[in-house]
């Protein structure tokens, strides 16, 4: 599949997930990611879709923002929603390639901040 220019993906993570990620140093997938067989990302532009379509209703919700390069070769850019391309991680998410990580939260506008390194 074809490599974009997006050097950091996002990966939403229930508190839960979280907690198991900082403290093991280590995450090896949510559910879906496990029966997939990769840990499904999105690009700062898929986030916010990622969030409303899977996620809806859930509290105590975080991103996590991770730096794609340190990951090399696990990285897949794959077709998914729609026909757009979505990074994918063939690999568990070390907390070493994880630049930045915070609750979901929204501005003024309804539009979702990711959490910046």
């Amino acid at each position: 599949m074809s490599q974009t220019t997006d050097t950091v993906a996002y990966k939403i993570l229930t508190g839960e997930q979280l907690q198991q990620l900082l403290s093991a140093g280590i995450f090896k997938g949510a559910p879906i990611d496990l029966s997939d067989g990769y840990i499904h990302m999105s690009t700062a532009g898929q986030a916010q879709e990622t969030l409303e379509k899977h996620f809806a209703g859930q509290s105590d919700l975080h991103i996590a923002t991770v730096e794609l390069s340190r990951l090399g070769d696990a990285v897949k850019w794959e077709v998914s929603r729609g026909g757009a391309l979505f990074p994918h991680i063939y690999a568990d998410l070390p907390l070493s390639a994880v630049v930045a990580h915070g609750p979901v939260a929204y501005d003024d506008s309804g539009s979702l901040v990711l959490p910046a390194a």
